[in-house]
């Protein structure tokens, strides 16, 4: 056997014993404080590509943040305790009455996110994308001393070029204008964005920079996915949609669904602002042009629910839960994207047995694959159970929203899958309001409209190769 021979005959079984070694040890590593899909999902590919495996594993493997940010958080309510006391303890803040038996969800709301129920606010509901962008325009040349803008995804477009010359405007009239955008969602048009607005005047920062090296690295899929704009701490835009054009993605068009807010709701989004701002930068905003007397502009009470990777639980996932074990007669939910937990399927799976009719509302039109595949093997687990599943046809159903019976409704950023629940900052509006409630649902029925509403018997007709790819991309749903 010749020496190049040897060598490689020593690397095959080196390589051999390694990858055995990586699975052997990664059995006792992976589970450790995951839930049991997700460890699957990890262990699979583990077992199929150790070394690939590993890798991810050290860079995406747990959820948890840089040191850094960890001890900036833990420093956030000290240096925000002034604003939350001045706040909480002006006269037209205050807590309202939810209906008889329901008075849990606002504690428990609280405890997730530290943010209580807060009355005399108004809210619009918000559906035309481009018109929504004309407003947010307008809104920001009627500006007096700030606006914020906080977003996923921010691009340089000729959809948003109001937005952005709206801001120029302001700048120029003495207005503080700040901008955070996420690193990696809107890395595409960040060459481009940031100086355009730097050179308008506005202090824009990228939120989570992804680097191998540093204090403050973060990694790619730790990712703050918040759309919130805010102007003069009294009024407020929030919702699903981004700030880009609604066919930013070539052959889809957008549909989402937008809240604009006044009352004392808005200083709470400010307060998540404010909170991500003072990680980023370590500024602490708390003066009162920033957070100014709360005004009373109507009577619908809303809590508002921050989730993400900073928090010891996920808070969005256990309010879900709770909220569709909670429900009585009517549970309907809208989401681009579904990729459950077990918690979450089995919640409602249980609400149909209970005899609640739950509708949930998906968009047809997908545009990642796998994503698409690993969502679609969950409809027929669904349709046996007995819920209904309808498939947006019109556009791609951005929206996030559900509807709980005729008194909840929650409308924010958060979809409906392990990404949003444990990866990604969101918040998400708790509304108690006949009315909102009704009018959120009237926006789900006209989807239902539009959509086709899925039979078990037809569905399981499916193509064998549909069905494989399903069940090949839900293996690996916990990793998504």
């Amino acid at each position: 056997m010749g020496f190049v021979q040897i060598v490689l005959h020593w690397f095959a079984w080196v390589f051999f014993l390694s990858e055995w070694t990586i699975r052997l040890v990664m059995l006792a590593v992976v589970p450790f404080r995951r839930s049991p899909a997700a460890a699957k999902g990890w262990l699979l590919l583990i077992f199929f590509e150790p070394w690939i495996g590993l890798l991810l594993y050290v860079l995406i493997g747990r959820p948890t943040m840089s040191r850094w940010r960890v001890q900036q958080m833990a420093r956030l309510p000290q240096a925000m305790a002034k604003v939350r006391e001045r706040v909480l303890n002006h006269p037209n803040v205050f807590r309202p009455e939810v209906m008889p038996g329901l008075e849990w969800t606002g504690y428990l709301a609280e405890r997730l996110g530290y943010m209580p129920s807060l009355g005399g606010n108004d809210a619009e509901i918000l559906i035309d994308y481009n018109a929504i962008l004309a407003r947010l325009a307008a809104e920001i040349d009627h500006a007096k001393n700030h606006v914020h803008l906080l977003y996923f995804l921010f691009a340089a477009d000729t959809a948003t070029a109001p937005v952005i010359a709206a801001l120029g405007r302001a700048v120029e009239r003495g207005v503080a204008c700040r901008v955070l955008v996420d690193s990696v969602g809107s890395r595409a048009a960040l060459p481009i964005l940031i100086p355009k607005l730097t050179a308008l005047g506005v202090n824009v920062r990228e939120m989570l920079p992804v680097s191998l090296f540093g204090h403050k690295r973060a990694r790619l899929d730790l990712r703050n996915h918040r759309k919130i704009a805010i102007v003069d701490g009294r009024a407020a835009f929030t919702g699903s949609q981004n700030l880009v054009a609604s066919d930013f993605v070539a052959g889809v068009t957008y549909e989402e669904l937008v809240l604009r807010l006044t009352g004392p709701a808005v200083l709470e989004l400010q307060y998540i602002f404010a909170a991500d701002w003072f990680l980023e930068t370590d500024e602490v905003l708390e003066s009162e042009d920033i957070f100014p007397d709360a005004e009373i502009t109507g009577s619908v009470p809303i809590q508002v629910v921050p989730s993400g990777p900073d928090f010891p639980t996920q808070n969005n996932q256990r309010l879900i839960v709770a909220l569709i074990y909670a429900a009585r007669k009517q549970i309907k939910i809208t989401t681009p994207y579904f990729i459950p937990d077990e918690p979450v399927l089995q919640a409602l799976e249980t609400a149909v047995l209970r005899g609640v009719d739950v509708h949930l509302v998906f968009s047809e039109i997908g545009y990642q694959p796998v994503v698409s595949y690993a969502q679609r093997s969950y409809y027929e687990e669904l349709l046996e159970a007995g819920a209904r599943v309808h498939l947006y046809r019109k556009n791609f159903l951005h929206a996030k929203f559900l509807t709980i019976d005729d008194t909840i409704g929650l409308v924010g950023t958060s979809n409906m899958d392990i990404r949003s629940f444990a990866l990604n900052a969101e918040h998400i509006l708790v509304i108690h309001d006949l009315d909102m409630t009704g009018r959120l649902k009237s926006e789900q029925q006209r989807y239902i409209r539009n959509c086709r509403s899925l039979e078990l018997q037809q569905w399981r007709k499916r193509p064998f190769r549909s069905k494989l790819a399903e069940h090949l991309a839900r293996l690996f749903s916990p990793l998504l």
